[in-house]
């Protein structure tokens, strides 16, 4: 969808934000083991850059990659390398300067420090105890409950044309009736998003818009287009029919992204909830003093102990 000069633009734009993020991975990545070496003697791991003598590999860039949001890890590799490369290089020359200053003991590093060891092992703590439960089982029982709650549904490929007034609906509708192509029409007359694709919308259910525009186009017939225009609060639609279908639920495997954030929400609530029953937890207000019984019931403030 994007260019690769224009992706790489974005990349640029987002890493600038996330240099902290690509320091902390290269900090973890130089307390791993070395990796295997490859057939005919070659690294799998090779080195993409030193730093006034110091490696950094592979590995490392592929790590800082996974820090980026979600929807940024998806870009190709080669498109986000270069400036992860100039973060992590950024991000030796930063550290090697403030290690010359003794900020290695500093008080205030080793504070921020244990406070990043507890953040880690929470994190890798969570991860693995999901993954040990997240089986291919439990993901299907999970789609088998997700198709019998997502019965299909009546669907239709719609078009529309959106103007701002009644007047202007109507002679849409006019210029309709004398031959005109409706496609052509929306992207000549339409205000909405979708005139550039000649009003198309695409498969819809009911419940993907709102209800006067339902109402109108789950009556019309295929090929059918409303000869009285449908006001609803983004303004004035002429609506056609193109097809009309059941819908079908998604497959397991189009599914199995969503099932698994789900389940992986559901199984960290499960894990801290056991926890929390296992612990003694006693809470205190903010500046430190005893909660007393008016104090828990304040803005409904759970038990102080549990």
């Amino acid at each position: 969808m994007f260019s690769h000069s224009a992706l790489a633009a974005r990349a640029v734009a987002l890493l600038g934000t996330l240099a902290i993020a690509a320091f902390a991975s290269a900090a973890e990545a130089q307390t791993s083991s070395a990796p295997p070496a490859a057939a005919g003697g070659k690294t799998a791991d090779p080195v993409v850059a030193t730093v006034n003598g110091t490696e950094i590999h592979r590995s490392d860039v592929e790590a800082a990659r996974q820090d980026l949001p979600q929807q940024y890890q998806s870009f190709p590799f080669e498109i986000v390398y270069p400036a992860l490369l100039e973060r992590l290089i950024d991000g030796k020359l930063l550290v090697a300067a403030a290690r010359a200053q003794g900020l290695a003991t500093d008080q205030e590093v080793k504070a921020r420090l244990v406070r990043l060891e507890d953040q880690v092992i929470q994190s890798v703590y969570l991860t693995r105890a999901v993954k040990a439960k997240l089986t291919d089982d439990v993901l299907k029982k999970r789609y088998e409950e997700y198709v019998k709650t997502n019965p299909p549904e009546p669907e239709v490929h719609a078009r529309h044309i959106l103007v701002k007034s009644e007047d202007e609906a109507k002679a849409v509708i006019k210029e309709l009736k004398g031959g005109a192509d409706f496609a052509e029409l929306a992207k000549k007359s339409s205000s909405g998003p979708s005139a550039a694709k000649g009003g198309d919308l695409g498969f819809i259910k009911r419940g993907d818009v709102v209800p006067e525009f339902a109402d109108a186009a789950f009556a019309l017939k295929v090929g059918q287009y409303t000869e009285a225009p449908v006001k609803t609060q983004f303004g004035w639609h002429v609506i056609k029919v193109e097809e009309a279908r059941q819908s079908t639920p998604p497959t397991f495997e189009e599914q199995k992204d969503e099932l698994e954030r789900e389940a992986s929400r559901d199984m960290i609530t499960e894990i801290v909830n056991d926890l929390r029953g296992k612990a003694a937890i006693a809470r205190f207000n903010a500046d430190g003093s005893p909660k007393t019984e008016g104090d828990e019931k304040k803005g409904g403030a759970e038990p102080k102990k549990e």
